[in-house]
């Protein structure tokens, strides 16, 4: 074992335009002894843009626990091993956690590039708050848990697959018409696109488009008090789901909650269609 242990070097890639490299980005993978690619398909196409020929190894979410392990050992041996992405920030949504936990375990040291990043380049792009924010990865597919995440007070900053940004916009156009909303579409890239409005216009606007590309949805923060209706739909949904009857169900959560329960109801109705 080497007397001087290696380093995990975290480097982030370019969300779409390659020349939003970082040069301290390309420096490391130069010089990395191995470099741990989420694809290493994707991540060649960046390597060979800028002649970089450091060998290369698959570090997917299938690979993580088993890969992690063996470049915790070259590290210890002495090797830098550089963690990319197939772009952004490695960790935010993407691979990366186990190995980055495992180095620490292991006292190494383990570094963190600046570097491009869609979700603040999105809510820079919004033009919506960015004082407070919350990044909550992609956005839940069930209505009960959607409707809790879209309460957030604070502007919120979601990954979403293409083919449900319609669905997504008319539940919150159904909750908060008025609401601003951003659609940041294939930022960085040939056919970037940000389209700001309110809920209901988006909405509308995106009823049966076949949306493609890679899209950010960026949302200013709800109402006070709308996570309380929001957790209330939740758990109506819950007891429903447990096998109560949508009538009962919004009655109980009415009662301990204060909330109208023909809108509870309602609500409930409307998620089984």
């Amino acid at each position: 074992m080497s007397a001087t242990p290696g380093r995990l070097v975290v480097c982030p890639t370019p969300i779409g335009n390659l020349e939003d490299v970082t040069l301290r980005t390309l420096s490391v993978l130069r010089e990395a002894d191995v470099i741990a690619c989420e694809d290493t398909r994707t991540t060649k196409v960046l390597l060979d843009r800028y002649a970089v020929n450091a060998p290369r190894v698959r570090y997917d979410s299938h690979a993580e626990r088993r890969v992690a392990p063996k470049l915790v050992e070259r590290m210890l041996a002495g090797e830098t091993v550089a963690l990319v992405s197939d772009a952004g920030m490695p960790l935010v949504s993407d691979p990366g956690l186990v190995l980055v936990q495992a180095a620490a375990a292991a006292g190494l040291a383990v570094e963190v590039l600046p570097g491009p990043s869609s979700a603040l380049t999105a809510i820079v792009a919004s033009g919506l708050p960015a004082e407070t924010w919350r990044f909550v990865g992609f956005l839940p597919r069930k209505r009960g848990e959607l409707q809790v995440v879209l309460a957030s007070e604070e502007t919120l900053v979601a990954f979403e697959s293409p083919k449900r940004v319609p669905a997504t916009l008319a539940v919150l156009a159904e909750l908060d018409p008025d609401r601003a909303v951003a659609v940041c579409r294939e930022l960085t890239k040939v056919y970037e696109e940000i389209v700001r409005g309110s809920a209901a216009v988006l909405a509308e606007r995106y009823a049966g488009v076949d949306v493609r590309g890679e899209v950010v949805l960026v949302i200013a923060g709800a109402e006070p008090g709308a996570g309380d209706a929001a957790s209330a739909q939740a758990a109506v949904r819950r007891l429903v789901e447990a096998g109560a009857k949508p009538r009962v169900a919004a009655a109980v959560v009415a009662e301990l909650t204060g909330l109208a329960a023909n809108d509870l109801y309602r609500d409930a109705v409307a998620g089984q269609d």
